[in-house]
């Protein structure tokens, strides 16, 4: 795969930027499971097309599924089920994307079937325990083909599960409790899903609103507890997908750095991803940030001098922003210190310690605190380097943000980006012209 040397702005730019990202993976794998789930006919607009989606709709395909497929219009037509597999002795591969794999195995391990589950070996290493240990708990049958607790698995239910109650440790993944929720009309009856661990609550409740938009609704009696109600089915329905915040996020970190006007168009004021606080904390760091209601807009606006304030930030809910605030934390007026993250160890790869290595390689002094619960970063001026991307996307994309500043900065094995944004680094390279 290539490497990409990352070309420094000048500082006589253009002032103002309107940039369009693709359409939300976390929102694209929601809709397409609870497209499936439904019964009749979902349309999907701003489909993200990457490795993960189309792990996503192969998989789909692989079990049965009538799915058709535009990709020049952004847009799948899922014909749903109404909760039953169609081919109920089959294979999938969910390649590296964590949402298929926790979201499908939920399904798969919740439904009467003889299915199987493979995976690239990046994701046959990340966390799966705490979900097949509720599935466990609730009566499924499924044996492990290489490693115990790990990615691929084989699932043999003869029987559909009765179970009312089930309790998760999401402390790693809330993708576990997400998967447990939006199959949980599977089961006959009410049915309660316990909580331990308090780790990216914002996705549970983008589950939680889209569970709803498909005809399904899920109660909160508590903190610790979700509570599916009885006799709820999924509705089939036209969908429109919402603009990737996460990958919107590189574009505003560029507002402070460059100091520009930067706006990412059709995102929604009340969008349902957690990422859009990172807006909020670029606002503590010294951007402006508007919303135009006309057009459906954010747009982030830097000082002129390039000058912005390093700041201390939570940022357990919108983890993925990590990487984008670690980026840009260098150029900072004062110390930044990044807290809550401690789960990002168990991700596509361990973003924790990979942000350490890459800044110290790149010269800039950084350390963990808070017994590994974050990380504090020290402004300084980036040294040439070769960044390893560990052939996670987040990495590659963030960490070319420090390329925009300074020169001699290269992104290695730069295509793992296909994994959300494929043509990332077309469109970094359309602003220079």
């Amino acid at each position: 795969m290539s490497d990409i040397a990352i070309r420094p702005f000048s500082e006589h730019h253009k002032n103002e930027y309107i940039i369009e990202v693709p359409g939300s993976k976390s929102i694209t794998n929601r809709a397409l499971l609870l497209a499936a789930l439904a019964k009749g006919k979902s349309t999907l607009s701003g489909v993200l097309f990457s490795d993960d989606s189309r792990h996503f709709l192969e998989s789909l395909i692989s079990l049965g599924f009538r799915v058709e497929i535009d990709e020049a219009a952004k847009q799948v037509t899922v014909y749903g089920e109404g909760g039953n597999i169609p081919k109920k002795d089959a294979t999938i591969n969910v390649g590296s994307a964590g949402t298929a794999a926790r979201f499908l195995t939920a399904f798969l391990g919740i439904s009467r079937c003889h299915c199987r589950i493979d995976a690239s070996e990046q994701m046959k290493k990340r966390p799966m325990k705490e979900l097949f240990t509720a599935l466990s708990s609730l009566g499924s049958t499924f044996s492990f083909t290489e490693k115990e607790d790990f990615l691929p698995v084989e699932f043999a239910n003869d029987a559909p599960l009765s179970a009312t109650e089930v309790t998760v440790d999401i402390d790693k993944s809330s993708q576990f409790l997400s998967a447990l929720l939006i199959s949980a009309c599977l089961f006959p009856g009410d049915f309660t899903v316990h909580i331990t661990g308090t780790h990216g609550m914002a996705y549970i409740d983008m589950t939680v609103a889209m569970m709803k938009q498909f005809g399904v609704r899920v109660e909160k009696p508590d903190d610790t507890t979700f509570f599916i109600p009885d006799g709820q089915t999924y509705t089939a329905r036209d969908y429109f997908i919402e603009p990737d915040m996460s990958a919107a996020c590189y574009f505003y970190a560029m507002a402070p750095l460059l100091g520009i006007s930067m706006t990412v168009p059709h995102i929604p004021e009340q969008s349902l991803q957690g990422d859009v606080q990172f807006l909020d904390v670029l606002k503590q760091m010294g951007c402006q940030v508007s919303y135009d209601v006309s057009v459906g807009s954010y747009t982030a606006t830097g000082h002129e001098n390039r000058q912005f304030s390093g700041i201390t930030a939570n940022l357990g809910s919108f983890s993925d922003q990590t990487m984008t605030l670690a980026a840009i934390a260098p150029f900072a007026n004062s110390n930044t210190t990044i807290t809550g993250i401690s789960h990002i160890k168990y991700q596509e790869c361990d973003r924790f310690h990979a942000i350490i290595n890459e800044l110290t390689r790149a010269g800039i002094i950084c350390r963990e605190i808070n017994n590994g619960d974050g990380i504090e970063i020290e402004p300084g001026v980036p040294q040439p380097a070769e960044i390893e991307t560990y052939d996670d996307h987040r990495m590659a994309m963030a960490f070319s943000l420090l390329g925009l500043r300074v020169d001699g900065i290269v992104i290695k094995n730069a295509e793992c980006c296909r994994k959300t944004f494929e043509n990332y680094f077309s469109v970094l390279k359309q602003m220079y012209e």
